[in-house]
């Protein structure tokens, strides 16, 4: 591992990393299309959230693959977004013709998001693999549930396949989004122990596994197989708060449709998401405001960054 010291982000280097940007004629096709599969009958919010936060990003066209029990709650709440239900299992996943039913749309997307708000790890896991081979030549985002697609722990049946669980590493890098006690749990690692050493922690992840990995906490740490290492200090404790990890996933997928890399992405999403919460902080106080909140300043916040 590297041990070079960690690049800090903020305006002044994402101002150096421009977003990939449309052009004046550019339609909603140009501007790029995210699929969202999260969501489940105990949490519809989590799709929500994370599908407004793509659209507030600047992706074009959105579909949302979630239960089809809350399917039509989901349509009314974003009404820009394609909604297409799953059938669901009784743990509250996904039915294992989900992937099925996905491939043409997964075929024609830019981007893809899954994991926020989904249940039944088991079924969750099978259905990203199945995902993860249909969009091999595109981003993809796993959040929340979906990265237990590295390591199923939850669920030890699932080790009697012939992945080598120990030694997986994606074929092609995606983008991880831990908290410290997600990390610990699919590395078999102590939280106390990543906590403090967040940018080893980050940096061994991506080693192990091929993937970028955006390690969420006080200092975000954001690392990538190659062994760079960027770290954000900015937000404030009002972002600690249920449904702020859906809609940074959500604002990074729609960095992602528009062409932004996955290192990009993260870093662009980080920032955003970070400054979201301190606007947010200066007129409502830092306690107290909500994550569906969050998304509405992102549009004014890509414009101050870009010219800053």
């Amino acid at each position: 591992m590297s041990g070079a010291a960690p690049l800090e982000l903020g305006p002044a280097l994402l101002h150096c990393w421009p977003l990939p940007q449309p052009g004046i004629d550019g339609d909603k096709e140009k501007r790029g299309h995210v699929l969202v599969v999260a969501g489940s009958a105990e949490m519809p919010g989590a799709a929500i959230l994370a599908g407004e936060a793509a659209l507030r990003a600047g992706a074009g066209k959105l579909t949302i693959a979630t239960a089809a029990s809350i399917a039509p709650l989901v349509g009314v709440a974003i009404p820009e977004a394609r909604v297409i239900g799953l059938a669901e299992t009784a743990a509250h996943g996904f039915q294992s013709d989900s992937a099925r039913r996905l491939a043409e749309v997964a075929g024609k997307a830019d981007a893809l998001l899954a994991g926020p708000g989904m249940q039944d790890e088991g079924s969750c896991v099978e259905l990203v693999h199945h995902l993860l081979q249909r969009c091999s030549g595109i981003p993809v985002l796993l959040d929340a549930t979906a990265m237990c697609a590295v390591h199923p722990r939850g669920e030890p049946h699932l080790l009697d396949d012939a992945v080598d669980w120990e030694h997986f590493r994606f074929g092609t890098p995606v983008l991880l989004t831990p908290h410290a006690g997600e990390l610990a749990r699919l590395t078999g690692g102590v939280r106390r122990n990543i906590e403090q050493e967040p940018h080893g922690a980050a940096q061994a992840a991506a080693e192990r596994w091929n993937a970028v990995v955006a390690l969420k906490g006080a200092t975000t740490v954001l690392a990538a197989p190659g062994g760079t290492l960027w770290q954000h200090q900015g937000g404030n404790a009002g972002l600690g708060i249920s449904g702020s990890g859906d809609v940074l996933a959500g604002i990074i997928a729609g960095l992602l449709a528009r062409g932004a890399s996955l290192e990009q992405a993260a870093a662009w999403g980080v920032v955003l998401h970070g400054q979201a919460g301190e606007q947010l902080a200066l007129r409502c106080g830092p306690l107290g405001y909500l994550a569906r909140e969050l998304a509405a300043e992102i549009p004014a916040l890509l414009r101050i960054l870009a010219s800053a």
